[in-house]
């Protein structure tokens, strides 16, 4: 009888093992360990997964209190002083473009540079269509410093790429990076949401709706006319003409300029608890039409949301979560050249949007 067990587990067990190779052998640019991971997600194993990585977090969660940084990851160009003829110019340019008010610190005493908006290369000056900064964004953390970044959608373009693996439906996916012919106006790149297995949310392309749109669901959402937005969705299953992408995750993480009042349930995390310390990221719109993306390591819904409501945004969503998904990446020169990650410790290479990517992402073009 424990043959026959035996032999009955062994042919159980050839279908999965057939499977596991076959997706192990498809082209990738993630890790063996990530894609065993995700393929333990999609066949049955999530909950334990999720179980598992919620441990891992608890136990190496950073400790509340202790002594705070003494300076902050250097980003953006110029973060030392920028030369007398970039401050003037910038003065010229200040009655014409709107540029964003200082985040305001968290912790006394302000680090130096903390909130201060960066350009982030050479030739753009203080009226950049693209700012960056960083933030202690958690009092009880005093060593955690979250990124942002601030995008001018009157003065860029956004597009969503498809990626390798996501979104999972049918889609014409094109290089799966950047490409070539418009990187010499390319500023930054950005992660996207959740699996769409995962948010359960919808996917506009190029006009058309390859994933069926969720009413109540936070959308990042393209227009024809070049505006940009972050949207509650009620306008049904199909993106209207108007639309030209749409990308849905979860509910919004803040409206009206508000946090959500239902932050403590499970609608943000998919796959590890909503208040597990783990690398997050959103993204929010300010009133005046700007994008504001945030991002940290050892965050929580509620931090990542109150820290884009702290940093002017009116709505905002969660995007990635975990330490492999999580990217925002600068370029320092046109052509896709020098290539930065928005925090130091981010996981991927800076590199990572320029060859093709297993999920779908965004960049931003300056016009």
């Amino acid at each position: 009888m424990r043959r026959i067990a035996l032999a009955a587990a062994l042919i159980a067990l050839v279908p999965a093992a057939y499977s596991y190779v076959n997706t192990m052998a498809e082209p990738s640019n993630s890790s063996l360990g990530v894609r065993s991971v995700e393929w333990l997600r999609d066949h049955g194993a999530a909950g334990v997964v999720s179980r598992v990585e919620s441990i891992y977090y608890s136990l190496t969660a950073p400790s509340k209190g202790g002594a705070t940084l003494r300076a902050l990851p250097q980003v953006g160009y110029g973060a030392a002083g920028r030369a007398r003829a970039q401050r003037l110019q910038a003065q010229r340019l200040a009655a014409a473009i709107y540029r964003p008010p200082r985040v305001a610190p968290l912790l006394h005493l302000a680090l130096p540079g903390e909130g201060a908006w960066r350009a982030t290369r050479p030739g753009l000056g203080t009226s950049a269509p693209l700012l960056i900064t960083t933030l202690r964004n958690q009092p009880e953390y005093p060593r955690v410093v979250a990124g942002l970044a601030w995008i001018d959608t009157k003065r860029t373009t956004v597009t969503l790429n498809p990626g390798r693996q996501e979104p999972s439906v049918s889609i014409p996916r094109g290089s799966m990076d950047v490409p070539q012919a418009r990187r010499g106006r390319l500023l930054a790149s950005f992660n996207s949401g959740f699996k769409l297995s995962d948010s359960h949310g919808g996917f506009v392309l190029d006009g058309h709706t390859y994933a069926t749109m969720q009413d109540g669901q936070a959308t990042l959402v393209g227009y024809r006319d070049g505006r940009v937005d972050v949207v509650d969705w009620h306008y049904g299953p199909h993106a209207p003409s108007s639309v030209m992408f749409a990308r849905q995750n979860l509910p919004l993480l803040v409206n009206q300029g508000r946090p959500s009042p239902n932050l403590e349930n499970s609608e943000w995390g998919a796959t590890v608890g909503n208040a597990i310390l783990v690398w997050r990221s959103g993204i929010g719109v300010d009133r005046h039409g700007n994008l504001i993306y945030a991002a940290g390591e050892d965050q929580t819904v509620r931090s990542l949301a109150d820290t884009l409501a702290h940093a002017g945004a009116v709505r905002a969503m969660e995007l990635d979560i975990n330490t492999y998904w999580v990217s925002f990446i600068t370029y320092g020169a046109p052509g896709a050249h020098a290539p930065v990650n928005l925090l130091p410790s981010m996981d991927r290479p800076a590199t990572r949007y320029l060859t093709p990517d297993d999920r779908d992402f965004f960049a931003v073009y300056s016009r």
